[in-house]
């Protein structure tokens, strides 16, 4: 019997691979990793730089990289070292290294994700900017026609309407950055029509009428929507539902962190879908990937945010002009 860790890698992820090569075709972008101690996270950063999407600035305990390296034959000739002596100290000094303008990118390396992201936010020294830090998934699905985000299913626990316009706003700047040309949004829960008992499709309408008024920009909303009126068209008319979102989704927006999750990860091991990670919403993309990413899901993580990176500098030289 065929092993199920045989039968996802035998899965296509046509959309990640069209992703990689466009983020090829654009200059590296200069990443600073943090403490790239293990295996994965090392060998992830340098995949990404054979291929052309990153500059990885690795910083960690100088000694330690090194040994990884040598004892996984990595070659680590043409990356910068910036010695750092804990884990710490290295989200610290990554940090740092984007402060100064010397990383466009920040990437997670074999330190907690708590620990990198308690050096982001950190108020006098971070990276945190008017808007709410989020999380993106972009997802691959095999049997989905497009790529699929979600949000936010890694940072924020229970955000509020407010939290929500910024996790909205965010994925769909994420959206335009991965140049869909039609961005479009389902505010989902557990059913399509407002019901005052349930407090997710009360605010599904409150940001749907806030687009109206914009207060969210660049994508069309609609909700509450349920997951099936969302994502496939047959579901919608079946519920009569029209709008240009329903059955038609590239933007999925959770009511909470739980739903999120347990989304992703339905996706990831019923639907074999592979799942690229970014945080947004500060001054740079934030790289997040997991010892469990397949290699392809950690170069689409690289190939979203040096795609991000190219993005903001396009929007901020039109507003030079």
């Amino acid at each position: 019997m065929e092993k199920p860790e045989t039968r996802r890698l035998s899965m296509s992820h046509d959309k990640y691979d069209r992703l990689i090569e466009f983020a090829r075709s654009l200059e590296a972008v200069a990443t600073a990793v943090a403490h790239p101690c293990d295996a994965s996270s090392l060998s992830g950063a340098l995949d990404a730089a054979r291929l052309g999407l990153i500059r990885p600035i690795l910083v960690g305990p100088r000694a330690k990289i090194e040994a990884v390296a040598k004892e996984n034959k990595l070659d680590l000739s043409g990356c910068e070292l910036v010695d750092a002596p804990h884990s710490h100290a290295a989200a610290t000094k990554a940090v740092e290294l984007v402060q100064a303008g010397k990383a466009e990118a920040l990437m997670k390396g074999s330190l907690h994700t708590d620990e990198l992201m308690a050096a982001v936010v950190r108020k006098d020294t971070g990276l945190r900017t008017a808007r709410r830090i989020s999380h993106c998934f972009v997802m691959d699905v095999p049997s989905h026609e497009d790529a699929l985000i979600i949000s936010d299913a890694a940072v924020n626990i229970a955000p509020t309407l407010e939290e929500k316009v910024d996790i909205v706003q965010n994925a769909i700047d994420l959206a335009r950055a991965l140049r869909q040309t039609e961005v479009r949004v389902a505010i989902l829960s557990a059913m399509e029509t407002v019901n005052p008992k349930v407090p997710s499709t009360v605010e599904a309408a409150a940001l749907c009428k806030m687009a109206d008024r914009g207060q969210i920009t660049g994508g069309i909303l609609d909700g509450p929507l349920a997951l099936d009126n969302a994502i496939d068209l047959e579901a919608a008319g079946i519920k009569k539902i029209v709008s240009p979102v329903a059955g038609r989704a590239n933007v999925l927006i959770v009511p909470n962190l739980e739903s999120g999750n347990m989304l992703a990860k339905s996706l990831s091991f019923l639907a074999h879908a592979d799942s690229a990670g970014i945080v947004l919403g500060a001054k740079v993309p934030i790289i997040l990937t997991s010892r469990a990413d397949s290699v392809t899901a950690r170069l689409a993580s690289c190939a979203v945010a040096v795609m991000v990176v190219h993005a903001r500098r396009e929007n901020s030289a039109k507003v030079i002009a």
